[in-house]
């Protein structure tokens, strides 16, 4: 008897154990639980960035065809560089019909003197209105040859579609110093405390690269050259530009070359 009752209790113990990880529904669920935590942790998904701004960009990264590609980077921003260059031709006409009139001991008018004042303080120059002073303001109110520009937020923004182009309109990588002024670098070092400036259009994105290149002392040496070429009455050249661009990144001169062969391998675009 006990041996028929010992193999009915050894029997319902193997049949309970059999049956356990699909009658106890816990054990089922903390499984499930633990094997996403593991994907997740093995995939670190991450959450998707929401731009800070409203504008519809192209999807850059879309583009299979090389040429396609450029064409729509060139068309998208191309106008907006040309209409800040035609801005600042205004700009230096009325410095230069200005200083022309100090040299003849011509007086200017009150709107003249508004108008000046204005675009110094842009410029961050002082208000001083002579002629020695609409000298060294010509020196910064100058263009920006397209073609430097257009290969300089190509190659900042790798064509459109770099994160911070994306998120922040920002094609130029253009940095900012006061907290939640942009994007954080995901590869910020520690000890460092710049973002990446963001901005809510293409326009005010381009206005700040022109005023950055036009107004920050890193920059002088392309002013300079900028202005011995007006002086020389040359084509202010892109490729000659350039050179003053040590600055702007940590690859110094290796970056001056990539950008002028980027601008020689791409001339046939900029002007479509």
């Amino acid at each position: 008897m006990f041996k028929y009752l010992f193999r009915g209790l050894l029997t319902a113990f193997f049949t309970w154990a059999l049956l356990y990880p699909f009658i106890n529904t816990d054990h089922v669920v903390k499984g499930v639980e633990q094997s996403d935590s593991t994907k997740k942790g093995t995939q670190r998904v991450q959450k998707k960035e929401k731009p800070l701004h409203n504008v519809k960009l192209p999807d850059f990264s879309s583009f299979t065809d090389v040429k396609e590609k450029k064409h729509a980077f060139f068309d998208f921003i191309r106008p907006h560089i040309e209409a800040e260059n035609k801005k600042i031709l205004q700009q230096r006409a009325t410095l230069e019909i200005a200083r022309m009139m100090l040299e003849f001991n011509e007086p200017l008018s009150n709107k003249q003197k508004q108008d000046i004042k204005k675009i110094l303080a842009s410029y961050k120059l002082p208000s001083s209105l002579d002629v020695l002073s609409l000298t060294q303001a010509l020196r910064r109110v100058d263009i920006i040859p397209k073609e430097l520009a257009l290969m300089q937020a190509a190659n900042e923004s790798a064509w459109g579609t770099s994160r911070f182009a994306r998120i922040g309109l920002n094609f130029f990588g253009q940095w900012c110093y006061k907290k939640g002024c942009g994007m954080v670098p995901r590869r910020r070092a520690n000890e460092a405390a710049h973002e990446v400036t963001a901005f809510k259009s293409v326009r005010a994105a381009v206005s700040s690269y022109f005023k950055n290149i036009n107004t920050h002392a890193a920059y002088s040496d392309l002013r300079s050259i900028r202005e011995d070429l007006r002086r020389q009455q040359k084509p202010i050249e892109a490729t000659k530009l350039t050179h003053g661009l040590m600055s702007y990144s940590e690859r110094g001169e290796a970056y001056i070359e990539e950008l002028n062969t980027m601008i020689n391998q791409n001339r046939a675009y900029f002007d479509e």
